[in-house]
């Protein structure tokens, strides 16, 4: 029996397929012709192949931005990940107070990143803010301006308050479907609270935990507008990541080139990154199954 398809229904994608090429595709051609070109003005461009990306990637402060921004991340994922698995364990999975917890949860997240910024900058001021007053008052010398400590910390304070919450509601959900057997199966045998975690919770929140790291990774690796507002890169360029230096160098010194080609190895840099914890956690979480499944 032949069977006939029907193709008229791509014509409902067709919309969608234009805005992504009009929204996605078309301004990364355009980046990508910048990458390769030089201008002086005017509106007149001249061939540059791939000097950009090779002056871009033998560049000091390419490497400087990239080691600041590869410490960032694995602080943030060091801190945030251990940090939701606690809380989400620690949160009740039953009653009226699990939508209390959620609804907590979930406050810091609807927090647009240029507030959380601004909430810190003022938060953390030794003249008006809580933070720096009363850190002051203790005697201690916190200045975020202009210690690049303080700096440091301050950002990381700032992104852990306000991105742990997505772990934990992530592990949380991932811990509210584990069945209720398992814990059953795990009181006859008498298993320890550890052996509980570790053979049972933290198996079945692999899945999510690979998203939370992945999602993770990738906004503290793109940061941008919280440590623009706080601190605008410094003191110094101690807080200069990558996105900070690609906007002053397109924006501040209008070095389109340069600027295009840094974007591109950017883009590829998180690309890679995110592919690596995709298969390095993927096989993982194979390999642990079929360890079990041997068991």
């Amino acid at each position: 029996m032949n069977k006939t398809f029907d193709n008229r229904a791509w014509f409902l994608v067709l919309p969608v397929l234009l805005l992504v090429a009009f929204s996605a595709v078309i301004p990364l051609m355009t980046v990508v012709n910048y990458s390769v070109q030089d201008t002086f003005g005017n509106n007149e461009f001249f061939w540059a192949g791939t000097d950009w990306f090779v002056d871009t990637l033998t560049s000091d402060r390419f490497h400087a931005a990239l080691l600041r921004n590869l410490a960032f991340s694995a602080v943030i994922l060091a801190i945030e990940v251990p940090l939701g698995i606690l809380v989400a364990l620690a949160m009740p999975k039953k009653g009226v107070w699990v939508s209390v917890c959620l609804v907590l949860m979930a406050l810091p997240l609807l927090i647009p990143w240029n507030v959380v910024g601004t909430i810190w900058q003022v938060f953390g001021r030794t003249d008006i803010g809580l933070l720096g007053r009363t850190l002051a008052s203790l005697g201690l010398d916190y200045n975020y301006v202009q210690d690049p400590v303080d700096a440091w910390v301050t950002l990381i304070v700032m992104d852990v308050w306000h991105w742990t919450s997505l772990v934990v509601l992530l592990c949380y959900a991932g811990l509210v479907s584990i069945p209720d057997a398992y814990y059953q199966a795990a009181k006859i045998d008498g298993a320890s609270r550890w052996a509980v975690f570790r053979f049972i919770q933290l198996p079945k929140m692999g899945r999510v935990l690979l998203i939370a790291v992945l999602l993770r990774f990738m906004d503290s690796f793109m940061i941008y507008t919280e440590p623009f507002v706080v601190t605008g890169g410094g003191p110094g360029n101690t807080t200069t990541f990558l996105s900070i230096d690609l906007v002053k160098m397109a924006v501040g010194q209008f070095d389109l080139g340069p600027a295009a080609a840094m974007s591109l190895i950017y883009f590829l840099i998180i690309l890679l990154m995110s592919w690596v914890f995709y298969t390095v956690m993927t096989n993982a979480g194979t390999d642990r199954a079929n360890r079990e499944g041997a068991q």
